[in-house]
């Protein structure tokens, strides 16, 4: 139980990677906000599972784009939990196209909920860790590092997103607030099964060009944020950690 006592907020939590992370974290005896913008169905089985297991979690809606929605979530997780211990910054949506077919409005969408979230998480998470400070852990994707054709924009947000942990790593110096970008390679979800990755020659690429041979599982990313989450991971931060089984290519 090496988070017990804490509370921790994990955007996007449910379904997924987000969904792993909110049971890994609970697993380990913290408290989890279960965020998410749609799913309410989807949000309150990941607390039904968490509770099942003799877990504390609460499911709470907002769209982290909008400034309004965040610091509803944030006054509701202090009402609720009276404090904050870990953010989990996961929400995210991704958009590929060519650059033809790029429109302002996906350009917007994704920058919005993939980088101005984040940050607004960020601010607001920093109010309510206070002065004992806290742990902020931003899942970002491989394709900072490693971007696909038609990838652009959301590559884009997630590099964007590994720079503001680095920066901010500096900024929070002094504060006791540890911040850490974990990359994920490709990942089964329900979004990759709705795309239809799955099952595709893509899918086969992406194995051939990933050196442990095969598609990560969203465990394999709770296990990572986890253990950051935790003291551990206490000489740990301004990283950018790929959890990708070593993929180097497309």
């Amino acid at each position: 139980m090496k988070l017990e006592n804490k509370t921790a907020i994990v955007t996007g939590a449910s379904k997924g990677i987000g969904a792993a992370i909110a049971k890994g974290l609970a697993a380990e005896g913290a408290k989890v906000v279960v965020n998410y913008m749609h799913s309410e169905t989807g949000a309150n089985q990941v607390v039904a599972e968490i509770a099942a297991n003799g877990g504390t979690a609460l499911a709470l809606q907002a769209d982290v784009s909008n400034e309004a929605d965040i610091m509803r979530l944030f006054d509701e997780t202090a009402k609720a939990f009276g404090s904050l211990d870990i953010l989990v910054n996961n929400a995210g949506i991704y958009n590929y196209e060519p650059i033809e077919e790029i429109s302002v409005a996906t350009v917007h969408e994704q920058f919005n909920i993939n980088v101005l979230g984040p940050l607004l998480t960020i601010r607001e998470a920093v109010k309510l860790f206070g002065r004992k400070g806290g742990n902020i852990i931003n899942i970002s994707s491989a394709a900072s590092n490693l971007a696909m054709a038609t990838g652009s924009v959301y590559s884009a947000t997630k590099a964007a997103l590994d720079t503001i942990t680095v920066a901010l790593s500096k900024e929070f110096s002094g504060r006791n607030i540890r911040i850490n970008s974990v990359l994920p390679g490709s990942v089964e979800t329900e979004g990759t099964h709705r795309t239809g990755v799955m099952g595709s020659d893509f899918e086969k690429t992406l194995i051939a060009n990933t050196p442990l041979g095969r598609i990560g599982q969203p465990d394999d990313i709770a296990k990572v944020v986890t253990f950051l989450a935790s003291a551990d991971a206490a000489w740990v931060t301004g990283e950018k950690i790929a959890v990708s089984g070593g993929i180097y290519g497309f």
